[in-house]
């Protein structure tokens, strides 16, 4: 059954309330950002309804399961000026690094960021205020200068009356951020949403809700509208956007993906407008032309994806067409390579 969103545009002041922190038990449950999948395939092999096949290649093993969370699971990769990649570790305890910075040349990786109760779920430079954004799952937005000093809380507190569980995150060229907010992923009911929060963290506007927990959230390259993933539907739509920005002026479901038990996870654009569909429950991507053709789909070596679950997120150079994508699992975060098939944009670093 289709469920039919509600747009909205009716803006919110949010109160500035530290959030509560999260239960151990709810940080099991949010492993993926999705629900938990069991007997997955590892593997198999592109059939014609997945496009040619992308081989990727392992370039740092990042992080082992957490003794305290019983996991790990990398996000939102962001590649710096500097060339270094940053991801997060969503499942990271208390103390244990919660943002890292990975050495790609080496493999090499340390601790940028860690704080007692985040569970962050992706990360993005904002284009206004050069500052690491950080979206947490609990219900807050936290920024950081980019070497991880000087923490901030940009936001807080509920949205029209909820609480919000943050998964991803975008920017437009002011600013702005676009985040889905799984709204408590409750099983059967769709009332996530996307919510538009302004620069200065002082206004929080619904766009749409009513989503099948909205995961992936990124900007077509022109910036007209969003792509977003619904990970209960395995559904890519695209909703277009008013000159402001502000709301939601069309909306429809553009790609139904056929991924089995695996679910639609995080999701970026190239400079071409290609869709990097990332996979909770498989290691893998599929990639789509933006009028909805299965072009590829991205895969690790088939012996490494027997201790692999699920690519999260992927970073495409800026100009250029290396690839990385986070992928975890029960041997562990690591970092994978591969070639895109297009440029990458300020839309597919980070988010």
């Amino acid at each position: 059954m289709t469920t039919h969103p509600t747009l909205h545009s009716t803006p919110h002041r949010h109160p500035r309330a530290a959030l509560a922190a999260l239960a151990a038990g709810g940080l099991l449950v949010l492993a993926g950002c999705g629900t938990q999948t069991s007997g997955a395939p590892a593997s198999r092999p592109a059939s014609s309804g997945e496009g040619k096949t992308i081989r990727a290649t392992q370039v740092a093993h990042v992080t082992d399961p957490h003794e305290a969370t019983g996991r790990t699971l990398l996000e939102g990769p962001l590649l710096r000026e500097n060339g270094d990649l940053y991801v997060v570790d969503v499942t990271a305890p208390a103390g244990k690094p919660k943002v890292i910075s990975v050495d790609l040349a080496t493999g090499k990786h340390k601790g940028v960021y860690t704080d007692k109760t985040g569970a962050y779920t992706s990360a993005q430079i904002s284009p206004y205020d050069g500052r690491l954004y950080l979206t947490d799952y609990t219900g807050s937005v936290v920024s950081t200068e980019p070497d991880g000093s000087d923490p901030r809380t940009f936001f807080s507190g509920e949205v029209d009356g909820s609480a919000m569980n943050l998964d991803d995150i975008a920017f437009d060229d002011e600013g702005n951020l676009y985040i889905s907010d799984l709204h408590g992923m409750k099983p059967g009911k769709a009332d996530g949403r996307i919510v538009r929060i302004d620069r200065d963290g002082e206004q929080a506007t619904v766009l749409a809700d009513g989503l099948a927990h909205p995961n992936g959230v990124t900007f077509d390259p022109e910036l007209r509208g969003l792509w977003i993933s619904e990970l209960a539907e395995n559904t890519v739509s695209y909703l277009l956007l008013d000159a402001d920005k502000t709301t939601v002026t069309s909306q429809h479901e553009a790609v139904h993906v056929d991924a089995g038990v695996a679910q639609t996870d995080s999701i970026a654009v190239d400079a071409d407008g290609n869709l990097y569909q990332a996979l909770h429950g498989r290691p893998a991507m599929a990639v789509f032309s933006p009028n909805g053709e299965r072009l590829a789909t991205v895969e690790v070596p088939a012996k490494a994806a027997e201790g692999l679950e699920s690519a999260t997120n992927v970073a495409i150079t800026p100009g250029g067409r290396k690839a990385y994508m986070t992928v975890s699992g029960p041997d562990g975060g690591y970092v994978y390579r591969f070639t895109a098939l297009g440029d990458g944009i300020r839309q597919s670093n980070g988010g």
